[in-house]
């Protein structure tokens, strides 16, 4: 019933960013909606054996998929803005409007919502037929062998910066969601955190020089943005070097 109640709550908060999206009246609206979804799949993840758990899973990933596109796309506006290009960052705006209008209007959210509104009878359903099985055995052995995973990974010479983020990523997000299930300390999801902010700063900045090729109007900005990078990337690796202290190699 708690794992209910709390998919309800997401379900709530991602109705009500479809709102603000809809009429524009903020710019958090879609980063909300991402949050939402993000919880959303926290809870199901480690869950996934249970069919109605994998079905709203995939169904919010999917919509993850395509709105990080046009998460990334605000996130370069207001870099823009920040950097005083207000006709660059006035350009992309019709981009944005128009991806906000096709999300909106997409298969991917028609069928999270679905999925979000029959959810209550379809647990009721499987609960009398005896298949529902949500137990805290389970969340454990996810939330362990996710911290292997990642204990494994930072001591890959050639480590990969993005599947570490999304390790880092997958991990502090299950225990947040799963906190009674969790042996991380404070200390410890505070290093996830670190890292997460260091690796996202690193990604921003790799993303956007990778779009100077198809965007030569960003040239200005290039400079600039190599430099950060340069700094993102020191910063990412303090940040997962001590995160080594928390994951211990077996």
């Amino acid at each position: 019933k708690k794992l209910q109640s709390q998919v309800l709550t997401q379900q709530v908060r991602l109705y009500a960013c479809c709102a603000r999206l809809q009429v524009q009246t903020d710019d958090e609206a879609l980063h909300d909606l991402r949050i939402a979804l993000r919880k959303l799949r926290s809870l199901l993840r480690p869950l996934r054996r249970q069919q109605l758990c994998a079905q709203l899973e995939q169904a919010a990933a999917a919509l993850g998929e395509i709105s990080g596109p046009l998460r990334d796309l605000e996130v370069l506006i207001g870099e823009l803005q920040r950097l005083g290009h207000a006709d660059l960052a006035r350009q992309r705006r019709t981009h944005l409007t128009q991806g906000y209008a096709r999300l909106l209007d997409s298969l991917a959210l028609q069928r999270l919502f679905i999925l979000l509104d029959d959810w209550p009878d379809n647990c009721r359903e499987a609960l009398g037929q005896g298949e529902w099985q949500v137990g805290r055995k389970r969340v454990r052995k996810y939330l362990a062998n996710q911290a292997q995973q990642l204990a494994t990974a930072l001591r890959d010479p050639a480590h990969d910066r993005h599947r570490l983020r999304l390790l880092i990523k997958r991990l502090r997000y299950c225990a947040e969601a799963y906190p009674r299930h969790s042996d991380l300390s404070a200390n410890c999801l505070s290093g996830l955190r670190l890292a997460q902010g260091a690796l996202g700063d690193w990604h921003d900045h790799l993303q956007w020089l990778t779009r100077l090729p198809s965007e030569p109007d960003l040239q200005p900005c290039a400079p600039l943005w190599q430099q950060r990078l340069d700094d993102a990337e020191q910063h990412a690796d303090q940040a997962l070097q001590a995160l080594c202290d928390y994951f211990p190699a077996d």
